[in-house]
C-alpha cells in the first residue's frame, strides 16, 4: 500500500505542482503581484490535489476518503504551506526577481510536497 500511495502522490502532485507553477508563470507574466499569483496558483493546485488524492492515492478498498473533516484538516494544512511557500516566493522576488521566483517556485513547492505526504497519509486522509 505505501508503494501504491508514494507512486500516486508522486504522479497527482507533478500534475499538481505542474497546474500551479504555469498558473503563476501566466498571471505574474501579465503583471500580477506575486503574492497573489502564488495564492492563485496554490488553489488551482490544491483542488485538483485533493480530490485526486482523496479519490485515488489514499482510497481503501476502492472507496474515496473524501469529506468534511478531511477537507478541514487539509485546509489547515494546506493554509501553512501556502504561508511558507508564498513567503519564499515573495523573498526570491525581492532578492533575485521574477525570473529566479518561476524557477524556485517548482522547488519550493516540491520540497513542501515531502511534508504534504506524510501529512496526507497520516492525518489529513486517515
Amino acid at each position: 500500500m505505501l508503494r501504491r500511495q508514494v507512486i500516486g502522490f508522486g504522479l497527482v502532485g507533478g500534475l499538481q505542482l505542474l497546474a500551479d507553477w504555469l498558473l503563476f508563470v501566466v498571471l505574474t507574466g501579465l503583471g500580477l503581484g506575486v503574492v497573489p499569483g502564488n495564492l492563485i496558483g496554490r488553489v488551482a493546485g490544491a483542488s485538483l490535489g485533493f480530490w485526486l488524492n482523496g479519490r485515488y492515492t489514499f482510497s481503501r478498498d476502492g472507496e474515496p476518503r473524501l469529506g468534511g473533516r478531511r477537507l478541514l484538516r487539509f485546509v489547515i494544512f494546506w493554509l501553512a504551506m501556502t504561508a511558507l511557500s508564498t513567503l519564499a516566493m515573495h523573498q526570491i522576488d525581492q532578492m533575485q526577481g521574477l525570473r529566479a521566483a518561476w524557477l524556485g517556485k517548482p522547488l519550493v513547492d516540491g520540497a513542501l510536497a515531502v511534508l504534504g505526504f506524510f501529512a496526507s497519509r497520516h492525518w489529513i486522509y486517515r
